[in-house]
């Protein structure tokens, strides 16, 4: 049986990964899973920066727009799905690509997932309990407090994440994070990662930009539309629990609009961090797609080994 890969193409938010992701699965003949947490909910086309219908008209994307924002789901729930689907597209493609900002699903998929330890009601009504007194500061401040390294990697506006790692010190007394070193589980299938790279202001401006295209076409009425289910952890993301403090009347609308841009340029810096710890990626600019062919086509048809 032929090697069967899969291209990971990742990068922080607004580096121009979907393009990039659908001009790479042309040349290979193959289709696009995306591995972007909130991509996954059909309600937030907008403020996700989701492929427009036109993109997915060019090349066939799976993962988009396949749950509602009320779904439970979570990255144990991914890693199945996805596994499942690429034994199904595997019989006719030699290659996937899979694509998106959220490094917790692509390791997923890639390495598997670590074996938590079982949390007792006790601990979890505990923790749950700071959160309902303390709030998001609450959380972040114990993360950092119990295990740092996982709290400098972490998206600290992801309340079920914080919940998670402090559930798992309380239960053990040991770090979250030393339960995120196991071994890498075995694929039926190779990898292949590569990265796009962004000078540091060159992201910001595209960030900046983006955020405003985002508000032109919609982003304010589309978070109206979810105001009344704010509470669910889908929604509790950059780009609309800034909206919602407007509508809670915290803050002006323009002080909302760069509050997103603030908190999303926070983000990019997470996914770079992130990014920079996984040193199987090879790094391209946005202008240097023929390269990046080069490299994919190079380790698949065997003449170079995957770094």
């Amino acid at each position: 049986m032929m090697d069967k890969y899969l291209v990971v193409i990742a990068g922080p938010t607004a580096s121009g990964k979907t393009a990039t992701a659908i001009k790479v699965a042309k040349a290979l003949g193959t289709e696009i899973i995306s591995a972007d947490s909130r991509q996954f909910y059909k309600e937030l086309p907008i403020g996700t920066a989701a492929p427009t219908p036109e993109e997915q008209a060019e090349v066939q994307h799976h993962m988009i727009h396949n749950l509602n924002v009320e779904d439970k789901y979570d990255v144990a729930d991914y890693e199945q799905d996805v596994l499942n689907l690429l034994n199904q597209l595997f019989v006719n493609h030699d290659a996937v690509v899979l694509t998106g900002g959220s490094g917790l699903f692509i390791d997923a998929v890639c390495k598997g997932l670590d074996s938590i330890p079982d949390i007792s009601e006790e601990v979890r009504n505990k923790v749950d309990e700071l959160y309902k007194k303390g709030g998001l500061i609450a959380l972040q401040n114990e993360v950092e407090r119990l295990d740092p390294e996982y709290y400098s990697i972490v998206d600290k506006y992801n309340p079920r994440r914080l919940q998670r790692a402090v559930e798992v010190c309380y239960q053990t007394g040991l770090t979250y994070s030393s339960f995120r070193k196991n071994t890498v589980k075995q694929r039926d299938f190779k990898i292949i990662k590569v990265a796009l790279l962004w000078e540091r202001s060159e992201l910001i401006t595209r960030i900046n930009k983006r955020v405003d295209i985002m508000v032109n076409e919609g982003l304010v009425e589309e978070a109206k539309t979810m105001y009344p289910k704010r509470h669910l952890n889908s929604l509790n993301t950059v780009g609309y629990k800034e909206i919602f403090e407007h509508f809670d009347g915290k803050v002006s609308l323009d002080e909302a609009i760069e509050n997103i841009k603030i908190n999303t340029r926070q983000y990019a810096k997470r996914q770079m961090t992130w990014l920079r710890k996984n040193n199987d990626y090879k790094w391209f600019t946005i202008d240097e797609l023929d390269e990046m062919l080069n490299y994919i086509n190079t380790v698949i048809n065997g003449e170079n080994e995957i770094q």
